[in-house]
């Protein structure tokens, strides 16, 4: 039985083992941090993710979806609030299609017991990696609560092991090896709302909350007890920042004036707006992936990306999906297998990274703009009547599993389509007309 180390238990490393677990391998997980289903998750207060449907593809490949879904809450569109209180819903489908609010927190403890349950599989906590010998290959690892080190030795060692991983670290040491990290001027900070006092949510749990605000925005996603997680994604630097609000009234006259009907929402924000610390936002790029038949990357050790599109946690698991057909069509001959997932999938993470940002252009500045809404008509109008012609760049990222760089490349042609149609001469009022529908369907 061919020995796996995988470093790094978070949600991909767990779903990974699971992948190899069912494969046969013999795993071993080694994870930084404390056993999470042991430490006082508050499922309110943990990042919240969206699982959409390369997501749920890569959970059904190895028969997880009943297990998963009742941890979600389905979300079928965006939910905005002006500076005045006043709320428009945009659905994310004409088709009606969900993504799926999920804790980060409680998938991650789901995902570790699942992997537990097969006998093939060893979960280690508290185990920092220290070193990587590639050639072995081999993982060197120091416990934080023995205070000793060790050394694990394995046929594969699989970095799961985050944005800042150790093993793409020892990577970025051999010749040739390529990497570039961008942080954004922009971070976030995690906010909350509770519940009402008889359990009932104080808005809408089916919907995405976000107060588009230009240069920055406050979102909101359900959790199961009718709270919600939000997010305020903030510059570091400037006037309004987190540099510029230094106490409680600077915080409260800018939330009163920028955010008003949140304020009432929100009864600890004093709280956890000075509690909670303002985390930085990082695009990784590298490559590649892998290190002969001994290392390969999975998730963000491989492409950090930020949230914006919340195909994060998506992406990485289409990596294990990914990775394990790639392994059935090669036989698990990993000498073949790494450098055909390396080429298979890096143009994939650079694709999905750049539509990230781009998404949050969209989110923060578009979705309170009356050209934009025009636009997200006309394209769901011909979505409903040419669904093999013409797919929203948000409905193939989300709702299909079309590869990333070939959504992108198709959004690009939409962008410059789009861009003449919506320069037409009363564009408003004849939008949805026959002219306009054969216009787009002749520069198709």
């Amino acid at each position: 039985m061919k020995k796996v180390i995988i470093v790094g238990g978070g949600l991909v490393g767990a779903l990974e083992a699971i992948y190899m677990a069912q494969r046969g391998y013999d795993v071993k997980v080694y994870e930084k941090r404390p056993d999470i289903r042991k430490a006082n998750i508050n499922a309110g207060k943990s990042i919240n993710l969206v699982i959409s449907k390369r997501g749920w593809a890569s959970l059904e490949k190895v028969g997880l979806r009943q297990e998963i879904e009742p941890l979600t809450v389905p979300v079928y569109g965006r939910m905005t609030h002006d500076v005045k209180g006043n709320q428009n819903f945009i659905p994310y489908s004409s088709k009606k299609e969900p993504i799926y609010s999920v804790s980060r927190g409680g998938l991650n403890a789901k995902l570790l017991e699942i992997a537990e349950q097969y006998p093939n599989v060893e979960l280690f906590f508290n185990e920092k990696c220290v070193n990587v010998d590639l050639n072995a290959p081999s993982v060197t690892f120091y416990n934080y609560e023995t205070q000793k080190t060790q050394t694990v030795q394995g046929d594969l060692v699989i970095g799961a092991d985050g944005a800042y991983s150790e093993v793409r670290n020892r990577l970025m040491r051999t010749d040739r090896y390529n990497y570039s990290q961008q942080y954004i001027e922009h971070g976030y900070k995690e906010l909350h709302i509770p519940a009402n006092e008889d359990g009932s949510p104080k808005i809408d749990v089916n919907a995405l909350h976000i107060w588009p605000r230009k240069n920055f925005m406050l979102m909101a996603l359900a959790n199961l007890d009718n709270s919600f997680t939000c997010t305020l994604f903030f510059p570091f630097e400037g006037n309004p920042s987190f540099e510029s609000i230094q106490t409680e009234e600077d915080l409260m006259k800018f939330f009163q004036t920028t955010f008003p009907d949140a304020v009432p929402l929100m009864p600890t924000l004093k709280e956890d707006y000075f509690s909670n610390p303002a985390s930085s936002l990082v695009i990784i790029r590298c490559y590649p992936w892998h290190y002969q038949n001994k290392v390969v990357l999975i998730g963000d050790a491989a492409h950090a990306i930020v949230p914006f599109y919340g195909e994060g946690m998506n992406c990485g698991f289409e990596d294990c999906l990914e990775f394990d057909r790639i392994l059935t069509e090669t036989n698990d001959n990993l000498a073949k297998a790494l450098p055909l997932y390396t080429q298979t999938r890096k143009p994939n993470g650079d694709a999905i990274a750049d539509l990230s940002l781009r998404n949050f252009v969209e989110m923060r500045d578009l979705v309170a703009d009356e050209k934009w809404l025009l636009r997200k008509k006309i394209e769901e109008h011909m979505y409903q009547k040419h669904p093999d012609k013409w797919i929203p760049l948000y409905s193939q990222v989300k709702f299909t599993t079309i590869p990333y760089a070939q959504a992108l490349k198709e959004g690009q042609k939409h962008d410059a389509i789009m861009e003449k149609i919506l320069a037409l001469p009363d564009i408003q009022n004849k939008w949805n007309s026959e002219e306009i529908e054969q216009q787009i369907l002749s520069m198709l």
